[in-house]
């Protein structure tokens, strides 16, 4: 019999086995992360991009309102630059920074490296959840970590990430299918330079066969037709990232989420443009032109340093062709916004009602 109060329901201390994924760049509101935490999920901080200081604040800000499980997501390993070929980049950048009246561009970039700081904070700040994409914690960070009895949750995307995630010590893998918004955590561009494709319904169960710890299904997952769907296929829950970027307490630009509600299963393309690495977003006019220039994008996390400028004044002309309007593909059901506990509430009403109508 499936039941939804699953294993990470009591590693985790939440009510329902439901993760809000750790978006990096300002859509993880303090009230978005409460609203789960507080309605039985795991509220998730994405502090990826985040400065130290304004971390530090943000994880203090969550815990004066709530006193539920949350965790933090991360980058696993610092980021190294590479703006050797920034010259020819701009010249494909160049009108997108003149029609959007972006002056006085830098001769030279960086990207900021926290990654050290932001693990040091989760510590010194009694995180009690910690997330990683792109690989897995050192061996000295997991050691820290397991000393002061943090959970450890690393996104994989096949089967070998999860064993090597189940190797550096990893309390819960998140398997992340190819139908999931944004970035997922594929660990080696250079093994799989469009990440690995690898579809929610074929990863789950064969993650699950694989490792010995409790896997979370991610990727193209909005409902509870999703979450029992994650169960039997041999999940202890679901991660959910596209639904809350919605919510009305995301930070997403409103522009951002009046595309989600109006796009469908056809509309996103995983690209290199924004960022570097690969991703899921809704096909805008950015995209197709820097594809359409055959030229590369800069490396990870360098052409997404220096494209900020772009995305930044695309937000504040409210202009989406210029924004990373990053979804996965199952948005042709998200007709509206909604609050983060009624989005909850209906993930899990759902999925009772589901178990009790078909005896599963």
């Amino acid at each position: 019999m499936i039941l939804l109060e699953t294993e990470i329901c009591q590693l985790l201390k939440i009510d329902y086995p439901l993760i809000q994924a750790g978006m990096a760049g300002g859509t993880t509101t303090v009230e978005l992360v409460v609203g789960v935490s507080n309605a039985g999920g795991l509220g998730t901080l994405g502090a990826a991009y985040m400065a130290p200081n304004a971390m530090r604040q943000t994880i203090k800000e969550i815990q004066s309102k709530t006193d539920k499980s949350f965790g933090v997501n991360i980058f696993a390993a610092p980021v190294k630059d590479d703006f050797s070929r920034l010259a020819e980049v701009q010249k494909v950048l160049n009108p997108f920074f003149s029609e959007l009246a972006i002056g006085n561009l830098q001769s030279t970039y960086s990207s900021p490296n926290w990654s050290e700081e932001q693990f040091a904070i989760c510590i010194e700040e009694g995180v009690p959840i910690i997330s990683t994409a792109f690989g897995c914690l050192s061996a000295e960070q997991m050691a820290v970590a397991k000393a002061r009895r943090v959970k450890i949750i690393v996104m994989v995307t096949t089967v070998e990430e999860a064993k090597q995630a189940e190797s550096c010590g990893a309390d819960i893998v998140v398997a992340q299918g190819s139908e999931a918004g944004g970035h997922r955590g594929t660990f080696s561009l250079a093994t799989h330079p469009s990440g690995a494709q690898v579809g929610t319904l074929s990863l789950v169960p064969q993650v699950a066969d694989a490792v010995g710890i409790p896997v979370i299904a991610a990727g193209g997952i909005v409902d509870g037709r999703g979450l029992i769907a994650s169960l039997v296929l041999g999940a202890q829950g679901v991660q959910i990232g596209t639904r809350f970027v919605s919510a009305k307490e995301s930070g997403a630009h409103p522009a951002h989420k009046k595309a989600i509600v109006e796009s469908d299963e056809e509309s996103t393309v995983i690209t290199k443009s924004f960022s570097g690495r690969p991703a899921r977003a809704i096909k805008n006019r950015f995209i197709r032109e820097f594809e359409q220039s055959g030229i590369e994008p800069l490396p990870f996390p360098s052409q997404n340093t220096f494209t900020k400028d772009i995305r930044s004044a695309a937000a504040k002309s409210n202009n989406p062709e210029f924004m990373s309007l990053w979804a996965g593909q199952s948005t042709r059901g998200l007709h509206k916004e909604m609050a983060t506990v009624d989005i909850v509430r209906a993930i899990i009403e759902e999925a009772e009602t589901i178990l009790n109508e078909s005896g599963l």
